[in-house]
């Protein structure tokens, strides 16, 4: 039988205090390079995939696959499994251009 821990992790929003240090377009430009890290090349959206093989990469080897789908289904909006332009800050504003 497999035991269930539970963790409580104590989390610190770092946001407001980098936005007042170094100005709102800053953190937006930094947000949105690094979602262009876990972008699929071919889809040009975020996917399961994408961000499981990327994470890997990024150091993050330990991530489950509930955790992955818990980050993906927090801003799909349109419940495809994927982030796309609109639920992407940093594609919708590509497009924009």
């Amino acid at each position: 039988m497999e035991e269930v821990v539970d963790i409580v992790v104590d989390f610190e929003n770092y946001f407001p205090s980098m936005m007042e240090r170094y100005g709102a377009k800053w953190l937006l430009r930094e947000l949105r390079n690094e979602l262009k890290l876990l972008i699929d090349g071919e889809r040009e959206v975020i996917m399961f995939e994408s961000l499981k093989t990327k994470s890997v990469m990024l150091g993050r080897s330990d991530m489950e696959d509930d955790e992955i789908v818990c980050m993906l289904s927090e801003s799909d909006l349109d419940g495809d499994c994927a982030l796309n332009q609109i639920e992407n800050p940093k594609q919708a504003e590509e497009k924009k251009k």
